[in-house]
Parts: C-alpha cells; structure tokens; sequence
C-alpha cells in the first residue's frame, strides 16, 4: 500500500480542514466443490451463527444526561449475564441515526455473542452547511458541546455495567465519517476503557494526536474519498503505524493490509477504491479484529 502523501499540507491547514470536513461530512470462492464434509461443517456453522443472531433482543433505551434525553439502540445476545460478554459501540456519521449505523455495521450479526450499542448524536450545527444545526452529530474534540458525547458514553457504559456481566477486557468503538472523528476521541480521551477501535472514513487532527496512546486499531479508508481526503487518512495510518511500534511492511490480503506490533498492539488498514462510504464488505473484518483484541488482566 502507497503510505506516500499526495500532497504536502501545512499541519495547521490540515486540522482546520479535517475538523470543517467532520462537520459536513455524512454517512452516507472457489470453483472446487466443497466435499460432503466440509459442506457439513459449513452448514452448521451457519446454522449457529443463525441461531445466535434469532435469540437476540432488541430495545430503545433512554439516558437523562445533563437534563436531556439521550437514547441508543441496545442489540443483545441471549446470555449477557452469566458469561463475560464483549461490548461494542457504533456511531453513525453527521446526518446519520443508530437504526441506520446498526443496519450497516451488522455488528450484531458478525459478532452475535457481543453487545452491540448503536447511540443517536444530536443535532447540531455545521460549519460550512447545515447551519440550523437540522442534522445529528458528535462532539469532535475535548470541550466541545460541554462534553455532551462523552458524558453520554460515560452515562451508557455504566449503567450496562450494571446490568450486565461486560468483559471489561473487551470494550470496543468503531464509526464512520464524524463518528470515525469520535472514535478517535474516545480514543484519547477514554483510552484506558477501550480495548480496540475501527474508525472509518476518519482522520486524527494534531490535537488529538499528542493525547493518543498505543492501542490496537483497524482504520478503513476510500481512495477517491472527497470528504475527508485520502491523504489525511494516509497520515492517520502512518501515524497510528509509529505509535504502535508496527513494522514499516504490511501482510496484505486483498484490501486489508496488517502491521505487527512490537508492543503488541497491531494496526489494520483496509483501503477500498470508493469514497466517502462505509465499506460494509469489511464489517466481518472488523468483527474478526475485534474478537482477535482483548486487553491484559491487570494485577
């Protein structure tokens, strides 16, 4: 994969850039036949793969957060009290909602023994459009909205604590478009929670950057993205490529390109040739590189 810059841009004008682009930005085999046995086995995985994905339920929770009424879509497996049980959240992009983001991730169905959490932004007013604040949206950096995102996160991941047996080992974000951008702020502002994240179509502005630390992460890029321009992201790449101490050369298989570790903290990056867009082919990518992460027990 070309790691290489298109263009050389001022880091000043390149987080002005991206922080005005989140705003704006909207979510928008082989020919062997199988043997009876292989075809057996196949069968039954999918069989339980179905199985899992029919005996889960589905509910519209409601936080007060501030005085306001904070809702998300709560995906969950047949059994999350007894075993530990993984957690992922999905944020949609500007002008998105959580029906849509949880429809597009399918995390539920790519990962059916996870919690799956899919929150609605608010609305809010963009920078270049959008004016009226018509639209739904995520805080960006720290601060902003007076932490309204984060505080919501913080509200919703305590009280499934609560109610359920979460693998505080295994907590997961991934988003796309201006929930790429909130992912990157959970990133480095709720690190020591999260295990792993996927940010798609996203790109890390400077001040967040000095506040990352190493973590596993699989980034999701579009080549002809005009939004949020392929070269930002190609900087993200690289970015999380260093502070994670990866090697310089991925193993590629077809779009998804893999950097060890030396900290054990690997780097993924799936490049397709579309545009500002979730990749949907790659949420069983994400799903598998999420079940692949799980922090150390501490002491």
């Amino acid at each position: 994969m070309n790691r290489s810059c298109a263009a050389q841009i001022p880091h000043r004008l390149v987080s002005v850039c991206i922080a005005i682009t989140f705003a704006v930005a909207s979510s928008v085999g082989s020919n062997h036949p199988l043997s009876a046995q292989q075809q057996t086995v196949d069968d039954s995985a999918a069989q339980s793969t179905a199985d899992s994905q029919s005996n889960r339920s589905q509910q519209v929770r409601t936080w007060l957060v501030d005085g306001v009424e904070r809702q998300a879509i709560v995906s969950l497996p047949a059994d999350s009290q007894t075993p530990p049980t993984a957690l992922v959240f999905v944020f949609h992009g500007h002008g998105g909602t959580m029906n849509r983001a949880l429809t597009m991730f399918a995390m539920d169905r790519h990962w059916p023994e996870s919690i799956v959490v899919s929150p609605q932004g608010l609305r809010t007013p963009g920078l270049l459009t959008d004016s009226d604040g018509k639209k739904p949206d995520w805080q960006t950096s720290p601060g902003q909205q007076n932490d309204r995102d984060l505080k919501f996160f913080d509200a919703m991941l305590a009280s499934l604590k609560q109610e359920h047996n979460i693998d505080q080992q295994q907590i997961f974000a991934t988003g796309h478009s201006n929930g790429a951008a909130f992912c990157y702020l959970l990133w480095a502002l709720r690190g020591d929670t999260l295990t792993a994240t996927a940010p798609s179509a996203g790109a890390i502005t400077l001040k967040l950057r000095r506040l990352l630390k190493p973590k596993p992460a699989m980034l999701l890029a579009g080549e002809n993205d005009q939004l949020v321009k392929f070269a930002w992201q190609q900087r993200s790449i690289e970015f999380v490529r260093r502070l994670n101490h990866c090697d310089d050369q991925p193993t590629t298989a077809g779009n998804l390109h893999t950097y060890p570790s030396k900290l054990q903290m690997p780097l993924q990056a799936y490049i397709h040739p579309g545009g500002h867009r979730f990749a949907t082919e790659a949420a069983p990518a994400i799903a598998k590189f999420f079940q692949s992460q799980s922090k150390p027990d501490t002491p």
